[in-house]
Formats: C-alpha cells, structure tokens, sequence
C-alpha cells in the first residue's frame, strides 16, 4: 500500500511542477506553459477509488477476444505466462509459501489498478494504443480469468471500483520507521551470530526425486485405456492438454489451481472436488455426473453446456483433439 500512495504522491508532485514551470514561463520567459491538451495527455492516472475513469464500458466476452489479440502473446492463452512475461491469474492461496505468486487475482488490491496500469502502459511496445472500451473489456476479462466477475458483468467507471479483490485486505499504510541515533559499535559488538533466514529456494537446481512425478505421469499416458474412454490418442491429448494445465492438474494428491485438480473426476458430480473452495454456484447446482460424453459436451463449450460457469475458456472445437483430450484424462485421471 504505501508504494501506492508514493505513486500518487509522485503523480501530484509532478502536476505541481506543470504548473511551476508555467508560472515560471509567465514570469520569467523560461520555456512556455503547457498546453490545456498537453496536461489532460499527462494526466491519466486513475486512484483506488475510481476517480479519473473515463466514460467507457466492456465485459469479458469481447475482452477475450482483445486479450487473444493484443496480450496472449506475452501473457499466456489464457493469462497463466508465457517465457518471462508474468502469470495474471491464478496464485491464490500462495502468498504465504515459499514462492508466492502474484497475479491479479491473488495479489492485487484495487481492480481500478489494474484498469490505470492497462492504460497507460500496456500493451508492451504500443502503451497507449487501447480504447477506454477496449480496456473496461481486457480488465473484466481479466477479473473473470482470476474468477472474481461472471463474465456478463458489465464494467464501466460507475461500478469498477466496487469490485472486491481478494487481497484488498493484505495491504497497509507503512509507518515511517523511529530511528534510534546511538553511537555506532566498532569493536566487540556481538558475541555471536545467528542466521534466522536463508535465501529462497526456487527450484532452480532439481531435487534427486524431482523426476519420479513427471516418469510416471508418462507411464500413465501410455496405459490401457479404460472401456467407457472414446477412440483417441492419448499421447495426441497429452499435448493438447497443454491448454488446460495453466488451471488444473491432473495427478493424485497434487494440489488445485486455478481450477480443480483432475484426478479423480470421471464418475465425481460436478461441483464435488475435495478441498476445492471455489466452485460457482452454476457448478455445484449442474447435477452431471462426469464420464466421457458429459466432460467431452463441456470442453467443447463450457459456457453452453453449464451456463454461469466461471471457467475462463471458449471450448474446443476440433473434435478429434476432444476424443484425444477425453483418452488422455481416462488414462491419467483415474
């Protein structure tokens, strides 16, 4: 929180100093005062609170379509990171671990920040280059990716500040610290060290056990395939998906995402995950029961086959990659 208020410190610093150097432009010929169009060019921020939104309204289903065009490339398909570029969903529940993750979703406070940062700096190479339409959409999309919005949720600058973030509460105005100016030590200062943290472990270096996970998730790929599983290559399905694993894992034990883990979900209802706290109400109340034709129906149209959903995900069309997909998830998820 305090490097936000800094921020808009800054912001009213620097308009201040718009208007001194137009008043030392008027009083002593140095340079000119900017003009009206110059100052509204600058000032473009917008607070917590909403103000400095402009006119403007978009919801996630045309945001989808911006995002895919203008963001995905960097972002992800479907906002989960792509190279070095940052994940903008999913993260929650992962602050407090060793390697939290901060997206939108999880660590965000204000939805209003989100809008501001779009606007003035995205995308990257063409800040500058989105409507306040187009960016009320790609914001509502995004909040609907991170499943905070439904997707019809119309977001304009009468209701964007409204939004509850899940971390808003995570945030605190920092006190300035109380020096104690004492002589400094320079001899015999302490008589012993102790280390009371070590450096993050990322991962970087592999544990000697890290590769027994992904050998077996391969052996399970190329086992027999279950009766009630449709004609379809699972190596194929392995591939495709790809598209899914930025939400979901698929593997006993292994912890949710975004969405739920897998494992486990032929024969479950729908809604039924254990340990998942984040299904809408569309899903507990859909009555299915998962097999190969009711998973398959919704993969290639989640909105359609269960409406309100909050799954950030057009479908799939290509009916071949869904009898791969379903020969995939039999063999893994079971």
């Amino acid at each position: 929180m305090s490097g936000l208020v800094k921020h808009f410190a800054v912001l009213a610093a620097g308009l201040a100093l718009g208007a001194a150097v137009a008043a030392a432009a008027d009083d002593d010929g140095l340079g000119r005062a900017p003009t009206p169009e110059e100052i509204a060019a600058w000032d473009i921020d917008v607070r917590p609170d909403g103000q400095g939104l402009p006119p403007g309204s978009g919801n996630a289903f045309d945001g989808e379509e911006i995002y895919i065009e203008k963001c995905a490339s960097c972002h992800g398909d479907f906002a989960e990171g792509a190279g070095r570029y940052p994940a903008l969903m999913g993260g929650f529940d992962s602050l407090t671990s060793q390697n939290p993750v901060k997206t939108v979703g999880s660590y965000w406070p204000y939805a209003t920040t989100l809008w501001d940062y779009v606007y003035r700096a995205m995308p990257f190479g063409d800040a500058q280059s989105l409507s306040a339409d187009e960016v009320y959409a790609l914001t509502a999309y995004l909040l609907y990716a991170n499943q905070i919005i439904p997707d019809d949720m119309e977001l304009g600058p009468e209701n964007l500040a409204d939004v509850e973030m899940p971390n808003a509460d995570g945030f605190y105005i920092e006190e300035e610290p109380e020096f104690v100016r004492d002589e400094p030590c320079m001899s015999d200062c302490k008589s012993g060290v102790e280390i009371i943290g070590r450096a993050q472990d990322i991962d970087v270096t592999p544990d000697e056990n890290a590769a027994s996970d992904g050998d077996e998730a391969s052996g399970a790929a190329t086992g027999a395939a279950t009766a009630d599983a449709p004609a379809g290559d699972a190596a194929a399905g392995e591939a495709a998906f790809g598209q899914c694993q930025a939400c979901h894992t698929v593997a006993e034990g292994a912890p949710h995402r975004t969405g739920p883990n897998l494992y486990g979900i032929f024969g479950r209802e729908a809604g039924t995950a254990e340990g998942f706290g984040r299904y809408s109400d569309a899903m507990e109340n859909a009555g299915i029961v998962w097999d190969s034709e009711t998973l398959k129906e919704f993969i290639a149209n989640p909105r359609e086959r269960i409406p309100g959903n909050r799954m950030p995900f057009s479908g799939i069309e290509d009916d071949k990659v869904l009898d791969d997909l379903i020969a995939y998830l039999r063999q893994t998820a079971s």
